[in-house]
């Protein structure tokens, strides 16, 4: 069974192997050992800490093949962006400039440096190994942060948004980069982007340029793909646009791809959520029924874990489980958990 639980320091090894088949663009999964130690400290302190509204917690989990124990994905919600160190975006807006001598009036597009998003919901971190690559379950991997915004709601904003990889050529390249940011860091997209996943964001403070940046004056090959997600990205986008995330005009500092936005109680998944208590097992071949698959969380922070299985609904408050699955989110009887109808949806 694959169920998605906290990521914890034994997982390091795992993460690691994860963060290399990542490759560069993907800051939040640096190849560190340092850098996740730390991160998976603050998730394991996040997870015992008591709701107390966002203040820059991080709720790392992972996807486990319970046959071999292994971390084969990752996914992750970061509480209150922000609020402990700046969170930075470009936002695209329009100057309008007029001259009545020339009887012209001139519409001009900017990048404005902005940290609009403090105190929002980051979700991100999101990888499935290639192996594990099935109908569904990247789709669970994504999903699955929305059961627990509905299970802990105290520990969340109001907003949630997302940050898209930019698009790279064949060879990992960035023209945004290389046409913007590298004219003010003066070194390749790799190793900016290796330094603020490890480092953090001050380089950014320290070396970006403060005033707005004119989009026109940037050549075509930068303009083209502002906004525009990486080719790895694009089915996780479309799942997004799928839960109500939209693009209002902000994207990412070093490769321009675009940040969508929610705010939370829209979110379609957590708005079909329902919770239920468990009422007994299933038998396995009802079970095996897939067009009855649910995603399932234990809604119990001090050992939370989620899974995608079939169920039986009694009624609208009682569920009915298989024993495995009871096993697997260390339920029994009487116990409450959340549940929403899984519908893959094409991309």
């Amino acid at each position: 069974m694959l169920i998605i639980r906290p990521a914890r320091q034994s997982d390091l090894g795992d993460l690691m192997d994860l963060s290399h088949a990542v490759g560069t663009g993907m800051t939040s999964m640096p190849a560190n050992e340092g850098a996740w130690l730390e991160k998976l400290t603050r998730s394991e302190a996040s997870f015992k800490t008591p709701a107390m509204g966002p203040q820059g917690e991080i709720y790392f989990m992972v996807l486990e093949d319970t046959k071999t124990q292994k971390a084969v994905g990752t996914t992750a919600l970061y509480a209150g962006v922000g609020l402990k160190h700046p969170f930075y975006s470009y936002k695209i807006s329009t100057l309008v400039n007029a001259s009545s001598e020339l009887e012209t009036t001139r519409k001009m597009k900017v990048m404005l440096l902005v940290n609009d998003y403090t105190g929002a919901t980051e979700i991100g971190s999101l990888y499935l190994s290639k192996e594990y690559r099935q109908p569904g379950i990247g789709q669970f991997l994504s999903r699955c942060r929305y059961l627990t915004l509905a299970d802990f709601p105290d520990r969340f904003g109001d907003m949630v948004m997302a940050e898209m990889r930019g698009w790279q050529d064949k060879d990992g390249s960035s023209p945004f980069w290389n046409h913007l940011g590298g004219k003010f860091f003066g070194i390749a997209f790799e190793n900016a982007d290796k330094i603020s996943s490890v480092k953090g964001t001050q380089i950014i403070s320290d070396l970006m340029p403060k005033y707005p940046i004119y989009i026109d004056l940037l050549p075509d090959e930068a303009q083209e793909v502002i906004g525009k997600p990486h080719e790895s990205s694009s089915p996780a986008l479309r799942l997004l646009e799928k839960e109500g995330f939209n693009f209002n005009g902000y994207v990412d500092v070093f490769d321009g791809g675009p940040s969508v936005e929610v705010p939370t109680r829209n979110i379609k998944t957590l708005q079909s959520s329902r919770v239920a208590t468990v009422n007994g097992t299933t038998e396995q071949a009802a079970a095996e029924d897939q067009s009855n698959l649910y995603m399932i969380s234990n809604t119990n922070i001090d050992a939370y874990r989620m899974c995608l299985q079939p169920a039986e609904l009694d009624d609208t408050q009682s569920i009915k489980l298989t024993q495995e699955t009871i096993d697997a989110l260390r339920l029994k009887a009487g116990d409450e958990v959340r549940y929403v109808k899984f519908r893959e949806n094409k991309s």
